[in-house]
This record gives structure tokens, sequence and C-alpha cells, in this order.
């Protein structure tokens, strides 16, 4: 799946894409809508918290720098041993520690992070405009994008997403 971008004038128009493209067998769940603070989206599909913060890359992130620390502590430990007897275990424990605590930590920061794929949309939402987020296989997005243009020029695609979350 891959996320397409596209920065909308306004509720109604955004409302008649949306109507489109669940016409067009895209899933209601995978379609977002953000909007300036204190908007009201009247019904459309409201962008939820893994959508407007950096919770999941900083999650993916945490995992690995916290698991490759934790594989290099328990290789030190093992190294070191010290009085301790130790086995291989170790070092599985210790990946496990550090890809847990590194997912925990940086999932709390990223968390209070915007998403840093939609931050260059921020000018043009703060103005008004809606960022409507459309999630669909890659095989789709010269049709949806083409679908959108033909019926709604004023809606401008604003590309997409090089990579996209696994979490819906």
């Amino acid at each position: 799946m891959k996320r397409m971008y596209f920065l909308v004038p306004g509720i109604e128009i955004t409302k008649k894409i949306v109507d489109v493209l669940l016409l067009a067998r895209v899933d209601h769940r995978h379609i977002h809508v953000l909007g300036k603070r204190d908007t009201p989206l009247e019904g459309l599909p409201e962008a939820s918290f893994l959508q407007k913060s950096d919770f999941v890359p900083a999650l993916e992130r945490g995992m690995i720098f916290g698991g490759l620390t934790g594989i290099l502590l328990g290789a030190f430990v093992m190294a070191f041993p010290g009085e301790l007897v130790l086995s291989g275990g170790t070092i599985l424990a210790t990946f496990l520690i550090g890809t847990g605590l590194g997912a925990w930590i940086s999932s709390m920061v990223g968390s209070s992070i915007a998403n840093s794929q939609i931050t260059q949309f921020a000018p043009a939402i703060e103005s008004g405009k809606l960022l409507m987020m459309v999630d669909v296989p890659r095989s789709r997005i010269e049709s949806i994008e083409q679908l959108v243009k033909e019926r709604y020029p004023q809606a401008i695609c604003e590309g997409t997403e090089p990579t996209m979350p696994a979490f819906p």
C-alpha cells in the first residue's frame, strides 16, 4: 500500500471526493482527512493519532536501535563475564530488553511530534485547506489520481509517501 496526498480547498469538495473514492472501491478506513485545529470535518474520516504523529516511525527506529544496543551490550557482558557464568541466552535477553525499551522510549517521543511526512503541508492546512491521505495498492495509484483529477481539478495531488506504516 502507498499513501497518496491530496490538498483540497474545502469540506464540500472533500465530501464529494470521498464519495467518488468509495464508489471506486477504496475502503473507508483507508481514507484520512486532516484539517486545521478546530475545523469541523462534518462526518469525514478524520486522521487518527497514527496519521497525525510520528509514533510508528519512531517505534520502528527505537526497536532497531534498541535491539542493536541490546546485542552489543550482551556481547560485551559475554566477553567480560567476571565471576558470573553466562550462556548464549544473555545476548537474547539483552536484545529483547533493548528492543522493548527502545520501542517504548522512542514511541513516547514520537507520539508528541507531528508526522514528518505531513509537516510540508502545514502551511496549506493552516490556510484552511484539507489534507486527504488515501492508502491504495501500488497498482491503483495512477487510476485513483486520474479519477480525482478528472472530476475535481481543484484537488491537488501532492504525490505519494515513499513508505507507509504497516498499521492501519
